[in-house]
């Protein structure tokens, strides 16, 4: 049967469903199960041949396998929680039931179906037909041989069909929502108040990265989608709060990779009185925290690798793996011998500078070794306008970053809170990544904000979706966000 005759046959039996009274799209459906309970209770507690008759269950969900031996049917129900078999039989479901299923149903359907336990000779969970209805008539067949399709981008496109077909998909959501709540209870534990910042700004900082632009018709101006919560934050320490965090949507104008998508989810946090040393530990302890309490160990299996989160975790000076794993003194290298190895290692820059080649050769050469979780810190002070000077070497800055299997996972600083080095830094840095559309703006009111004073303190940024990957073992960003940026059709 071809595509058009399975359309055509699925169209005539909504219309028996509606020339017989009966509502093919009602407006709800009462249920007193689920398929996990119903295994939970049955699985081990019923022998084969064993029947329940007397608790009558409601169920709803979508079908999703019929085979039909004549008197007899068996259909594959998933309610979103698990599967459970269905059985029609002749003589135990009544006619009239038995009719109207081999009359309209079909895989895809949403069906809600009353009946009783019993198992199958085979050992089978199974719930006996009584009574019927239909909850939404599917038109079209769902995808043969989901699981065997080697086009992903289909799956992303069509999310929904996915997450129909693969339970492991849907089970990625599940943990995605699961971790989220870790995080903030732990950020709750930890007295971090949980705040909102806007995602339109009139003026985007606290990264380098091309924003995305909209146009106010109110304000007949221009804002930007966010790239970065951070001046907001902080912000919020110059108001008088010691500890806050958002989890919130940031907005990048950026290439599209197996890490990056241009809409995606951080956790950025600030405590006063901390420096980047305390930052660190608070680290180890969020991850090694997610690690427990969603898995019982600190261990995960992650593409191949064990990566055990267990603190304390290995820290080590940029220079000092570039020394390690590029076999790199940088200290004693001539501007021009970085310049050749820029070249030699295709990187170009929009001006050359010394602290962003260092840093650059870095994210070239070092970052595959770092697999075990590793904080890279002491950055050149090129790197970012918004982070103190390094104690005994103000040609560095203290910040470090997150590796791990290879990926930065997190970045952060001993915020800067001088407002005069902050407003000398947005004006030289200005018009660093220009080329890439990246150059970060002067921000002139968070200079006036900090002039009112900020505390010393440290700040956090992380990446929600790696994350996610890290803990689901998934190999893109895309995997792990429902509805990812795809090009268009």
């Amino acid at each position: 049967m071809g595509i058009e005759d399975i359309l055509e046959n699925r169209m005539r039996k909504l219309m028996f469903l509606n020339e017989q009274g009966f509502v093919p799209y009602p407006y709800k459906y009462e249920i007193n199960t689920r398929s996990d309970w119903l295994h939970d209770k049955y699985d081990k507690s019923l022998e084969p041949g064993d029947k329940k008759e007397n608790d009558e269950y409601a169920i709803a969900g979508r079908v999703m396998l019929i085979r039909d031996f004549g008197k007899l049917m068996f259909i594959q129900l998933d309610d979103g929680y698990g599967r459970i078999q269905l059985c029609a039989k002749k003589g135990e479901t009544p006619d009239n039931v038995l009719r109207l299923i081999k009359k309209t149903l079909d895989d895809g359907d949403i069906i809600g179906i009353k009946g009783y336990i019993f198992k199958t000779k085979k050992g089978e969970t199974t719930l006996m037909i009584i009574d019927f209805t239909m909850l939404a008539k599917s038109l079209k067949p769902l995808p043969e041989k989901w699981h065997g399709l080697t086009d992903t981008d289909e799956r992303y496109r069509n999310r929904y069909l996915d997450l129909i077909m693969n339970p492991k998909t849907r089970e990625i959501f599940r943990k995605r929502a699961k971790i989220i709540k870790i995080i903030r209870d732990f950020m709750e534990d930890n007295e971090f108040l949980e705040v909102d910042t806007p995602t339109l700004q009139p003026v985007y900082g606290g990264a380098s990265a091309r924003p995305f632009i909209t146009h106010s018709h109110a304000w007949k101006s221009d804002f930007y989608l966010s790239i970065s919560p951070e001046l907001y934050l902080k912000r919020l320490l110059i108001g008088g709060f010691q500890r806050v965090y958002t989890i919130c949507k940031n907005f990048r104008n950026e290439d599209v990779d197996r890490t990056h998508n241009p809409e995606f989810t951080m956790m950025e946090c600030y405590a006063a009185y901390w420096d980047y040393n305390d930052v660190m530990d608070f680290t180890e302890r969020l991850y090694e925290n997610i690690a427990l309490k969603l898995n019982g160990t600190t261990k995960i299996d992650y593409l191949g690798n064990t990566i055990d989160f267990k603190r304390p975790w290995r820290r080590i000076t940029m220079k000092d793996a570039l020394l390690k794993y590029a076999k790199l003194d940088v200290d004693s290298m001539t501007d021009d011998e970085l310049k050749t190895l820029l070249k030699v290692n295709s990187i170009e820059l929009d001006k050359y500078k010394r602290g962003l080649a260092i840093a650059e050769l870095f994210d070239k050469i070092c970052e595959q070794y770092l697999i075990q979780p590793t904080f890279v810190y002491d950055y050149p002070k090129e790197t970012t306008g918004l982070c103190k000077l390094k104690r005994g070497d103000p040609s560095l800055i203290e910040r470090f970053e997150l590796f791990i299997n290879g990926r930065e996972q997190a970045n952060a600083y001993s915020e800067l809170n001088d407002p005069v080095l902050q407003e000398r830094f947005f004006i030289e840095q200005k018009d660093q990544g220009k080329m890439k559309g990246e150059q970060h703006p002067v921000d002139m009111d968070f200079v006036h904000a900090l002039e009112y004073g900020m505390p010393p303190a440290g700040g956090l940024g992380v990446g929600i979706d790696r994350i996610i990957m890290l803990f689901t073992n998934s190999p893109s960003i895309r995997d792990v966000i429902a509805f990812p940026q795809l090009r268009p059709k």
